[in-house]
């Protein structure tokens, strides 16, 4: 050949003026390094040209075209085998080996015998060239085999044949393919091609069954091929098979052997969430669910039911939608969280539920300084029904109908006994106070056996989502699964998965009402502005000091007259009224905590306006007070501002400014001095800690917030101590406020002149339910 190459490159003929253009070109290979080092038919060494980028495989396309190709690659085989013996080639760095060769595994399937994977060669110069490695000396095929059996290492069986061209497989081999080799290898670059014949469409689904979602539920593992689920008996065939290669329906199809031994064990666990999502994880694997598409629609189905004739209201129409939307999820022996803003009807909501629905007494459980307002607010809308309260020490559940009022400390002392009625529904209010499902009052909400289950709160994810999971797990067991199985599910997914965050709200929609009152259609359905009186009890400790003070001052004005007289009136009612606010208050200092049923509610008023993001003016006539206020909230980590009389006015504009900007969430004031002359529009709640005489000037302190600039309804709290001289004056607003206006327009001064049995029914103790 060395001899031949430069003969040819003078000849003129066509013939040799053809190889000598071969010759040329095995040259210019041979010179850019493009040989590798192969082994020859008879078993020695031997040069090869390779590998060949686009250019060379065109050139050699083109010369082709008037010799057989063997020819040609057998030429410039023969040149790259003879130049690199010679001195002239010490220059020359030949191609890394293997580097112009990608393989791939072609499956064949022997369902009643040996399996193999035949090796294919592609050329990365050519790619349209792809021949079985048999047809390719070994060493073009050996250095890319050996990279891929890195990769899977049953491909290292191939490294000692002559001739590396199959694998024979066994099951175990295929089995391992298809759990995850056939996938390492594609990343490795080696592609793995099932046969065509081969059934690759199998699926697993779960099928439910049943007519409600809590009665006779039953789930069950099954297995589609090609769309087509396959029956009992083809599973337990496909269970007993014991090999990845199963005959189904006169077709061969692959099967792992999770999927095997699954069809063998079919039955699982209703879930709830499934049913409604329409998936389920089964082995950590996401399955669809057939089956329950209609009881799905009951879900979601419109029902018009009418306002209940026995209630004293006409509600709106979210609250109409309210109603509906409990109805439809009680009737299919589920429950739901109504978790709508403060101030847009939650309770009278869910009286409207009770009114419609019947079917026995209703249990509400809600923290203590909210007993009294329930009462009221049953009383008020729905007369005759009935309402008791299970509270104190004189508590009783005989002949119990209507609604039962307890607390979440009565609950969890006396779970027992109210275990032990037939409720026809139990409601939670401010729900949040169960979100921790190990506590002890949430084991023993848990511990009440009803179906109809309903949690209210404004403020259903306080602190992460596992708040919302213990609420939900309570009104609709098995929505959401175990906490464990909850955090692994959801809570990692939402942190990691785009698009988590919204198939977690699709599923707990249903079964969660949330409205604001910014929402469209909402917040113009409220007034301007909503006034609410809640009553509070007094503590033991303060109906002791207010039990007291009446009777000894008392005493005192029955033996007094004129100016003296006047001054004692004043004097109790002013102590009765700091006993209310808090023993502190009166006794002029001590502990805060758990001692003031005014200051128990504010808590809860505060922790839930501020979760929904609003601000609050908290008023009080007495600057004493707002101090002990403070203290409290600066425990608690609430940032606060005071203005009262003493306030400088630099300091007081800045404190406005302040607020107004959204810098704190709260705001305390002396009622007289912040009564009147300030633009509080931010704040979206008023509260009055304690009542002023004329209602004339509680209006004026409302209306620094409820102002023209306001664009959100304000809404107004007014706390009440029952049973005291507040709840009566309370009394006498809400039934004759005209009159009272003008009766009490002079405050206190007005109280004095009222007689002893006047006064002493007006602060008598006793009145309190």
């Amino acid at each position: 050949m060395l001899e031949a190459v430069p003969l040819l490159q003078r000849a003129d003929a066509p013939p040799e003026r053809f190889w000598a253009a071969v010759a040329v070109l095995a040259l210019r290979l041979v010179a850019r390094g493009r040989i590798v080092p192969s082994v020859a038919t008879g078993g020695f060494d031997a040069w090869r040209v390779g590998p060949l980028d686009p250019e060379d495989a065109e050139c050699v396309r083109r010369l082709a075209a008037h010799q057989p190709v063997e020819l040609v690659r057998a030429f410039l085989d023969a040149v790259a085998d003879e130049l690199p013996r010679t001195a002239d080639s010490a220059g020359v760095e030949p191609h890394p080996v293997g580097d112009d060769v990608r393989l791939s595994l072609r499956l064949e399937i022997e369902p009643d015998g040996p399996s193999r994977a035949v090796v294919q060669a592609h050329s990365l110069a050519d790619p349209a060239r792809v021949v079985d490695a048999r047809e390719l000396p070994p060493g073009d095929v050996v250095p890319a085999l050996r990279r891929a059996a890195r990769t899977w290492p049953p491909l290292e069986r191939l490294l000692d044949d002559a001739v590396p061209d199959a694998l024979p497989l066994d099951d175990d081999e295929i089995e391992d393919l298809l759990s995850g080799a056939a996938a390492r290898l594609a990343g490795a670059g080696v592609d793995v091609h099932w046969p065509k014949e081969l059934v690759r469409d199998v699926r697993p689904f779960v099928h439910a069954s049943g007519r409600s979602f809590v009665d006779d539920m039953r789930f069950e593992w099954g297995l589609s091929v090609d769309g087509e689920p396959l029956s009992e008996a083809e599973l337990d065939e496909l269970a007993s098979a014991q090999r990845p290669i199963v005959r189904l329906r006169g077709r061969w199809a692959l099967v792992d052997a999770g999927t095997a031994r699954r069809a063998g064990n079919r039955e699982l666990e209703p879930a709830l969430g499934a049913l409604v999502s329409g998936s389920t994880e089964v082995d950590g694997a996401e399955v669809e669910v057939r089956g329950m598409d209609a009881l799905r629609k009951q879900l979601t189905a419109e029902s018009e039911i009418p306002q209940p004739p026995g209630l004293n209201a006409t509600l709106r129409h979210y609250q109409l939608d309210g109603l509906r939307w409990l109805d439809r999820l009680l009737s299919l022996g589920l429950g739901g969280c109504l978790a709508d803003d403060m101030g847009l009807g939650k309770t009278i909501t869910l009286i409207a539920v009770h009114l419609h629905r019947g079917g026995g007494p209703a249990l509400i459980v809600c923290p203590a300084s909210l007993l009294g307002n329930w009462e009221r607010e049953i009383e008020r809308f729905a007369p005759g029904v009935g309402v008791r309260r299970f509270h104190g020490t004189r508590r009783s559940l005989d002949d119990v109908r209507g609604f039962v009022l307890t607390t979440y400390g009565t609950l969890r002392v006396d779970a027992e006994a109210l275990a032990g009625v037939r409720w026809g529904m139990v409601v939670a209010d401010e729900a949040q106070h169960v979100k921790n499902h190990r506590s002890g009052t949430a084991k023993a909400l848990r511990a009440i056996p009803c179906r109809a289950r309903v949690a209210l709160t404004g403020t259903p994810v306080e602190n992460d989502l596992a708040d919302l999971w213990s609420i939900l797990d309570w009104t609709t067991p098995g929505l959401l699964g175990t906490a464990a199985e909850f955090r692994r599910h959801w809570v990692r997914r939402i942190e990691q998965e785009p698009g988590a965050a919204q198939r977690f709200s699709r599923l707990v929609r249903p079964f969660l009402l949330r409205r604001r009152k910014s929402d469209p259609g909402v917040a113009p359905e409220l007034p301007p502005k909503t006034e609410t009186d809640l009553p509070v009890q007094l503590t033991p400790e303060q109906a002791g000091l207010y039990a007291a003070v009446v009777r000894e001052t008392m005493a005192e004005i029955r033996e007094s007259e004129g100016i003296q007289r006047r001054g004692l009136v004043v004097r109790l009612l002013t102590s009765l009224k700091q006993i209310c606010n808090h023993p502190a208050h009166f006794l002029g200092g001590g502990e805060l905590e758990g001692r003031s049923g005014k200051l128990e509610l504010l808590d809860e008023l505060l922790g839930t306006i501020l979760a929904e993001g609003g601000s609050v003016l908290v008023f009080t006539q007495y600057v004493e007070m707002a101090k002990l206020l403070e203290r409290h909230l600066a425990g608690q980590d609430i940032a606060t501002r005071l203005l009262h009389g003493g306030t400088p006015v630099p300091q007081r504009e800045r404190m406005v400014r302040e607020f107004q900007e959204g810098a704190v969430p709260v705001f305390l004031l002396s009622l007289k001095a912040a009564g009147t002359g300030l633009n509080l529009t931010r704040a979206d709640h008023v509260v009055h800690y304690d009542r002023w005489w004329n209602p004339a000037v509680e209006d004026q302190a409302t209306d620094r917030a409820h102002r023209i600039g306001r664009t959100r309804p304000v809404q107004v709290h007014r706390m009440i101590t029952e049973g005291t001289v507040e709840d009566r004056i309370a009394g006498m607003l809400h039934r004759k406020r005209s009159l009272a206006e003008s009766v009490l327009a002079s405050g206190e001064a007005a109280l004095t002149e009222l007689s002893d049995a006047e006064l002493a029914e007006l602060v008598g103790p006793g009145g309190a339910r």
